[in-house]
């Protein structure tokens, strides 16, 4: 399955774990195929740069480069054209859109209520970590 994870999940899959960490174990078993962009990258080493994020990223043992480069192993990086303006409230989540559809995406996983929202992008579905999850194949 072919999937754009937000960068909201890809944070907490590195920092806290849960259900959002079993989505990059299912990516590493090759459960799932996630996709990125240089846009969504480089939203993701701005996040966790922030300083509210430092101590969080010394407790997971981890910094900054560290989980950039763990992630790039694990997604394959598309490219995007041009975002569209789809999300007013909040533009930066018009990239994940792009970026779904670059990569032919089949899901979009986010926590963000904006794109949640939404619940499908040209017939790509949007959902929470939860449901990716259970719409996994088993393998």
């Amino acid at each position: 399955m072919r999937a754009v994870a937000d960068t909201n999940v890809v944070v907490s899959a590195f920092l806290w774990g849960g259900v959002p960490k079993q989505l990059l174990g299912a990516a590493r078993s090759q459960r799932l195929d996630l996709y990125t962009s240089a846009a969504l990258i480089a939203e993701l080493e701005e996040i966790l740069a922030r300083a509210k994020f430092e101590q969080r990223l010394g407790r997971a043992g981890s910094s900054v480069k560290q989980i950039l480069s763990d992630y790039l192993i694990l997604a394959k990086l598309v490219r995007v054209g041009e975002a569209p303006a789809i999300v007013h409230a909040d533009p930066d989540d018009d990239q994940v859109l792009a970026c779904a559809t670059a990569a032919r995406a089949e899901l979009i996983v986010s926590g963000d209520r904006h794109l949640l929202e939404l619940s499908e992008y040209q017939d790509i579905p949007i959902v929470t970590p939860t449901e990716a999850l259970r719409r996994l194949p088993l393998r």
